[in-house]
Protein backbone atom coordinates (compact mmCIF):
# COMPACT_ATOMS: atom_id res chain seq x y z
CA UNK A 1 0.00 0.00 0.00
CA UNK A 2 2.82 2.36 0.92
CA UNK A 3 4.60 1.55 -2.34
CA UNK A 4 1.45 2.29 -4.29
CA UNK A 5 1.01 5.63 -2.52
CA UNK A 6 4.65 6.54 -3.17
CA UNK A 7 4.21 5.69 -6.85
CA UNK A 8 1.20 8.01 -7.09
CA UNK A 9 3.16 10.83 -5.43
CA UNK A 10 6.02 10.26 -7.88
CA UNK A 11 3.64 10.52 -10.84
CA UNK A 12 2.18 13.74 -9.45
CA UNK A 13 5.65 15.24 -9.03
CA UNK A 14 6.63 14.26 -12.56
CA UNK A 15 3.41 15.74 -13.95
CA UNK A 16 3.93 18.95 -11.96
CA UNK A 17 7.46 19.27 -13.27
CA UNK A 18 6.30 18.74 -16.85
CA UNK A 19 3.58 21.38 -16.63
CA UNK A 20 6.06 23.81 -15.06
CA UNK A 21 8.08 24.01 -18.22
CA UNK A 22 7.34 26.94 -20.50
CA UNK A 23 10.32 26.83 -22.85
CA UNK A 24 11.50 24.12 -25.18
CA UNK A 25 15.08 25.33 -25.37
CA UNK A 26 17.81 23.67 -27.39
CA UNK A 27 21.11 24.62 -25.78
CA UNK A 28 24.58 24.33 -27.29
CA UNK A 29 27.90 25.27 -25.76
CA UNK A 30 30.60 25.64 -28.41
CA UNK A 31 34.32 26.11 -27.74
CA UNK A 32 36.24 26.02 -31.05
CA UNK A 33 38.76 28.62 -29.85
CA UNK A 34 39.59 26.85 -26.59
CA UNK A 35 42.65 24.62 -26.68
CA UNK A 36 42.04 21.86 -24.16
CA UNK A 37 41.86 18.07 -24.27
CA UNK A 38 39.16 18.00 -21.58
CA UNK A 39 35.94 19.50 -22.85
CA UNK A 40 33.76 17.76 -20.29
CA UNK A 41 33.33 21.00 -18.37
CA UNK A 42 31.59 22.55 -21.38
CA UNK A 43 29.16 19.62 -21.61
CA UNK A 44 28.41 19.98 -17.90
CA UNK A 45 27.79 23.70 -18.43
CA UNK A 46 25.50 22.96 -21.37
CA UNK A 47 23.44 20.54 -19.29
CA UNK A 48 23.21 23.01 -16.41
CA UNK A 49 22.00 25.77 -18.74
CA UNK A 50 19.47 23.44 -20.34
CA UNK A 51 18.09 22.39 -16.95
CA UNK A 52 17.90 25.98 -15.74
CA UNK A 53 16.05 27.28 -18.81
CA UNK A 54 13.70 24.37 -19.41
CA UNK A 55 12.77 23.38 -15.87
CA UNK A 56 11.76 26.81 -14.51
CA UNK A 57 8.31 28.35 -14.58
CA UNK A 58 8.67 31.61 -16.54
CA UNK A 59 5.06 32.41 -17.39
CA UNK A 60 2.00 32.88 -15.18
CA UNK A 61 -0.09 30.43 -17.19
CA UNK A 62 -0.23 26.67 -17.41
CA UNK A 63 1.55 25.74 -20.62
CA UNK A 64 0.82 22.38 -22.21
CA UNK A 65 3.80 20.39 -23.51
CA UNK A 66 2.79 21.05 -27.12
CA UNK A 67 2.52 24.79 -26.35
CA UNK A 68 6.06 25.25 -25.07
CA UNK A 69 7.96 28.01 -26.81
CA UNK A 70 10.69 26.77 -29.14
CA UNK A 71 13.97 28.60 -28.69
CA UNK A 72 17.72 28.21 -29.12
CA UNK A 73 20.56 29.28 -26.84
CA UNK A 74 23.98 28.94 -28.47
CA UNK A 75 26.88 29.85 -26.19
CA UNK A 76 30.18 30.32 -27.97
CA UNK A 77 33.07 30.31 -25.49
CA UNK A 78 35.75 32.71 -26.76
CA UNK A 79 38.06 32.64 -23.72
CA UNK A 80 38.48 30.48 -20.61
CA UNK A 81 41.08 30.70 -17.88
CA UNK A 82 40.99 26.95 -17.29
CA UNK A 83 39.18 27.48 -14.03
CA UNK A 84 35.87 29.32 -13.46
CA UNK A 85 36.06 32.46 -15.63
CA UNK A 86 34.49 32.53 -19.08
CA UNK A 87 34.13 35.04 -21.89
CA UNK A 88 31.49 34.21 -24.48
CA UNK A 89 28.94 35.29 -27.04
CA UNK A 90 25.35 34.18 -26.63
CA UNK A 91 23.03 33.75 -29.60
CA UNK A 92 19.34 33.58 -28.70
CA UNK A 93 16.53 32.79 -31.10
CA UNK A 94 12.86 32.06 -30.54
CA UNK A 95 9.98 31.16 -32.84
CA UNK A 96 6.22 30.75 -32.72
CA UNK A 97 4.06 28.41 -34.82
CA UNK A 98 1.85 29.75 -37.58
CA UNK A 99 -1.73 28.54 -37.40
CA UNK A 100 -2.61 25.60 -39.62
CA UNK A 101 0.92 25.11 -40.95
CA UNK A 102 4.23 23.50 -40.10
CA UNK A 103 5.98 26.86 -40.43
CA UNK A 104 7.55 28.59 -37.43
CA UNK A 105 7.98 32.36 -37.51
CA UNK A 106 11.07 33.90 -35.90
CA UNK A 107 10.27 36.34 -33.10
CA UNK A 108 13.73 37.00 -31.68
CA UNK A 109 17.23 36.66 -33.07
CA UNK A 110 19.95 38.38 -31.07
CA UNK A 111 23.69 37.96 -30.58
CA UNK A 112 24.84 39.12 -27.14
CA UNK A 113 28.59 39.74 -27.36
CA UNK A 114 29.07 41.21 -23.88
CA UNK A 115 28.86 38.04 -21.83
CA UNK A 116 31.44 37.25 -19.15
CA UNK A 117 30.52 34.92 -16.32
CA UNK A 118 31.81 32.68 -13.54
CA UNK A 119 30.81 29.02 -13.44
CA UNK A 120 32.19 26.12 -11.40
CA UNK A 121 31.81 22.62 -12.80
CA UNK A 122 28.74 20.95 -11.33
CA UNK A 123 27.40 24.21 -9.91
CA UNK A 124 23.61 24.57 -9.72
CA UNK A 125 22.54 27.77 -11.47
CA UNK A 126 20.56 29.81 -8.94
CA UNK A 127 18.37 32.80 -9.69
CA UNK A 128 16.39 35.40 -7.79
CA UNK A 129 14.74 38.13 -9.86
CA UNK A 130 15.15 40.63 -7.02
CA UNK A 131 18.85 39.96 -6.43
CA UNK A 132 21.87 39.71 -8.70
CA UNK A 133 23.38 36.32 -7.87
CA UNK A 134 25.41 35.57 -10.99
CA UNK A 135 25.79 36.94 -14.48
CA UNK A 136 25.09 33.54 -15.99
CA UNK A 137 21.70 33.13 -14.32
CA UNK A 138 20.70 36.77 -14.81
CA UNK A 139 21.48 36.77 -18.54
CA UNK A 140 19.67 33.48 -19.14
CA UNK A 141 16.65 34.63 -17.10
CA UNK A 142 16.62 37.97 -18.89
CA UNK A 143 16.34 36.35 -22.32
CA UNK A 144 13.86 33.75 -21.08
CA UNK A 145 11.51 36.55 -20.06
CA UNK A 146 12.08 38.41 -23.35
CA UNK A 147 11.24 35.21 -25.25
CA UNK A 148 8.04 34.64 -23.28
CA UNK A 149 7.05 38.31 -23.60
CA UNK A 150 7.53 38.38 -27.37
CA UNK A 151 5.54 35.17 -27.73
CA UNK A 152 2.66 36.60 -25.68
CA UNK A 153 2.80 39.87 -27.67
CA UNK A 154 2.26 37.89 -30.87
CA UNK A 155 -0.90 36.25 -29.54
CA UNK A 156 -2.55 39.15 -27.68
CA UNK A 157 -2.26 42.93 -27.81
CA UNK A 158 0.62 43.97 -25.52
CA UNK A 159 0.32 40.54 -23.91
CA UNK A 160 4.01 40.39 -23.03
CA UNK A 161 4.02 43.46 -20.78
CA UNK A 162 4.43 41.63 -17.46
CA UNK A 163 7.38 39.62 -18.80
CA UNK A 164 9.16 42.66 -20.17
CA UNK A 165 8.66 44.22 -16.73
CA UNK A 166 10.35 41.15 -15.21
CA UNK A 167 13.24 41.59 -17.64
CA UNK A 168 13.51 45.23 -16.50
CA UNK A 169 13.63 44.06 -12.88
CA UNK A 170 16.58 41.83 -13.77
CA UNK A 171 18.31 44.78 -15.43
CA UNK A 172 17.71 46.95 -12.37
CA UNK A 173 19.12 44.29 -10.03
CA UNK A 174 22.25 44.03 -12.20
CA UNK A 175 23.11 47.74 -11.99
CA UNK A 176 25.42 47.08 -9.03
CA UNK A 177 27.33 44.40 -10.92
CA UNK A 178 30.52 45.07 -12.88
CA UNK A 179 29.54 42.97 -15.89
CA UNK A 180 28.95 44.55 -19.29
CA UNK A 181 25.59 44.71 -21.02
CA UNK A 182 23.44 45.89 -18.14
CA UNK A 183 24.04 49.63 -18.23
CA UNK A 184 22.88 52.41 -20.53
CA UNK A 185 26.40 53.44 -21.52
CA UNK A 186 27.66 49.94 -22.42
CA UNK A 187 26.33 50.07 -26.00
CA UNK A 188 23.12 50.92 -27.85
CA UNK A 189 22.24 47.23 -28.26
CA UNK A 190 22.80 46.17 -24.66
CA UNK A 191 20.33 44.29 -22.49
CA UNK A 192 19.63 47.60 -20.81
CA UNK A 193 18.29 49.12 -24.04
CA UNK A 194 16.38 46.00 -25.07
CA UNK A 195 14.47 46.13 -21.78
CA UNK A 196 14.10 49.91 -21.97
CA UNK A 197 12.60 49.79 -25.47
CA UNK A 198 10.21 46.94 -24.67
CA UNK A 199 8.94 48.72 -21.56
CA UNK A 200 8.62 52.13 -23.23
CA UNK A 201 5.28 53.45 -24.49
CA UNK A 202 7.17 54.75 -27.53
CA UNK A 203 7.28 51.22 -28.91
CA UNK A 204 3.74 50.10 -28.13
CA UNK A 205 2.91 50.62 -31.80
CA UNK A 206 5.61 48.17 -32.87
CA UNK A 207 4.41 45.65 -30.29
CA UNK A 208 0.83 46.06 -31.53
CA UNK A 209 2.12 45.60 -35.08
CA UNK A 210 3.56 42.26 -33.97
CA UNK A 211 0.15 41.12 -32.78
CA UNK A 212 -1.68 42.25 -35.93
CA UNK A 213 1.05 40.89 -38.20
CA UNK A 214 0.93 37.44 -36.65
CA UNK A 215 -2.72 36.99 -35.67
CA UNK A 216 -4.40 38.94 -38.52
CA UNK A 217 -1.77 38.17 -41.12
CA UNK A 218 0.43 35.10 -40.83
CA UNK A 219 -2.14 33.00 -38.98
CA UNK A 220 -4.63 33.56 -41.82
CA UNK A 221 -2.22 32.57 -44.60
CA UNK A 222 -3.40 28.98 -44.80
CA UNK A 223 -7.07 29.97 -45.13
CA UNK A 224 -6.64 32.88 -47.54
CA UNK A 225 -3.12 33.92 -48.55
CA UNK A 226 -4.31 36.84 -50.69
CA UNK A 227 -6.27 38.49 -47.90
CA UNK A 228 -3.50 37.79 -45.41
CA UNK A 229 -0.92 39.55 -47.63
CA UNK A 230 -3.27 42.51 -48.06
CA UNK A 231 -3.70 42.74 -44.29
CA UNK A 232 0.08 42.71 -43.74
CA UNK A 233 0.65 45.25 -46.53
CA UNK A 234 -1.88 47.58 -44.90
CA UNK A 235 0.17 47.49 -41.69
CA UNK A 236 3.50 48.51 -43.27
CA UNK A 237 2.90 52.29 -43.46
CA UNK A 238 2.60 52.27 -39.67
CA UNK A 239 6.13 50.92 -39.45
CA UNK A 240 7.32 53.73 -41.68
CA UNK A 241 5.93 56.31 -39.24
CA UNK A 242 7.50 54.50 -36.30
CA UNK A 243 10.90 54.46 -37.99
CA UNK A 244 10.97 58.24 -38.29
CA UNK A 245 10.33 58.57 -34.56
CA UNK A 246 12.79 55.94 -33.30
CA UNK A 247 15.74 56.01 -35.69
CA UNK A 248 18.64 53.86 -34.51
CA UNK A 249 16.78 52.22 -31.62
CA UNK A 250 17.52 48.59 -30.81
CA UNK A 251 13.96 47.19 -30.81
CA UNK A 252 13.13 48.01 -34.46
CA UNK A 253 16.50 46.56 -35.45
CA UNK A 254 15.77 43.35 -33.56
CA UNK A 255 12.37 43.20 -35.23
CA UNK A 256 13.75 43.51 -38.75
CA UNK A 257 16.57 41.05 -38.02
CA UNK A 258 13.88 38.52 -37.18
CA UNK A 259 11.44 39.43 -39.98
CA UNK A 260 13.32 40.66 -43.06
CA UNK A 261 13.54 37.25 -44.78
CA UNK A 262 9.94 36.53 -43.91
CA UNK A 263 8.76 39.81 -45.42
CA UNK A 264 10.49 38.89 -48.68
CA UNK A 265 8.89 35.44 -48.67
CA UNK A 266 5.42 36.87 -48.00
CA UNK A 267 5.45 39.60 -50.63
CA UNK A 268 7.20 37.53 -53.28
CA UNK A 269 3.79 35.98 -53.89
CA UNK A 270 2.11 39.34 -54.48
CA UNK A 271 1.35 41.05 -57.78
CA UNK A 272 4.11 43.34 -59.18
CA UNK A 273 2.51 46.57 -57.96
CA UNK A 274 2.08 45.25 -54.41
CA UNK A 275 5.63 43.91 -54.41
CA UNK A 276 7.01 47.32 -55.38
CA UNK A 277 4.92 49.08 -52.74
CA UNK A 278 6.24 46.69 -50.11
CA UNK A 279 9.79 47.09 -51.42
CA UNK A 280 9.66 50.89 -51.26
CA UNK A 281 8.45 50.90 -47.66
CA UNK A 282 10.74 48.13 -46.39
CA UNK A 283 13.83 49.43 -48.15
CA UNK A 284 13.17 52.90 -46.74
CA UNK A 285 12.67 51.89 -43.12
CA UNK A 286 15.16 49.01 -43.07
CA UNK A 287 18.06 49.89 -45.42
CA UNK A 288 20.44 47.50 -43.64
CA UNK A 289 18.50 44.62 -45.24
CA UNK A 290 18.01 46.40 -48.55
CA UNK A 291 19.91 43.71 -50.46
CA UNK A 292 17.28 41.18 -49.35
CA UNK A 293 14.35 43.38 -50.33
CA UNK A 294 15.77 43.81 -53.85
CA UNK A 295 14.30 40.39 -54.64
CA UNK A 296 10.87 42.05 -54.55
CA UNK A 297 11.82 44.17 -57.56
CA UNK A 298 12.16 41.13 -59.77
CA UNK A 299 9.29 39.86 -61.87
Amino acid sequence: MKKGFAYVILLICIAAQATAQDLNARVQVLSPKIQTSNKRVFQVLENAMKDFINSRKWSNDQILPQERIDCNFILNITAWDGNNNYTAELQVQSTRPVYGSSYNSTLLSVNDKDFDFIYSEGQVIDFNDQLFQSNLSSVLAFYANIIVGMDYDSFSVLGGTRYFAKAQTIVNAAQSASYKGWKAFDNTHSRYWIAENLNSKRYDELRQFSYNYHRNGLDLMVDNALNARKAIAALLPGLSQLDRQTSGAVLPQLFFTAKSDEFVSIFSGSDPQSRMQAYNILNDIDPSNGNKYQALQKN
